[in-house]
């Protein structure tokens, strides 16, 4: 039997965005957008949705005159993220036989 994937994270830009989290201290707005070619507005929303539901931090700030928002995953999004990686991996390696 497959194991359930974290619905959360299914979703293609929501694990781009962990993906980024989970190789850096922490990311800003800018940079993630640049990353995964987002818009604002939708990249803003997943960001939200991740915030939500405990997975990553956002702080805002200002850099300068500029605003800046920056994201940090937590430990809990990091678990979360381990955990779907390793179940896409039972999903790959059972294809594979």
């Amino acid at each position: 039997m497959f194991p359930k994937l974290d619905p959360l994270l299914h979703s293609e830009l929501r694990l781009a965005v962990m993906s980024i989290l989970a190789g850096v201290e922490s990311a800003d707005f800018t940079y993630i957008r640049t990353q995964t070619g987002a818009t604002a507005g939708n990249l803003s929303v997943q960001i939200e949705k991740l915030d939500a539901a405990g997975y990553i931090t956002v702080e805002k700030g200002f850099k300068g005159r500029k605003p800046c928002t920056t994201c940090r995953i937590t430990p809990a999004g990091q678990e979360a993220f381990g955990k779907y990686v390793e179940a896409l991996k039972e999903y790959l390696s059972s294809g594979a036989s």
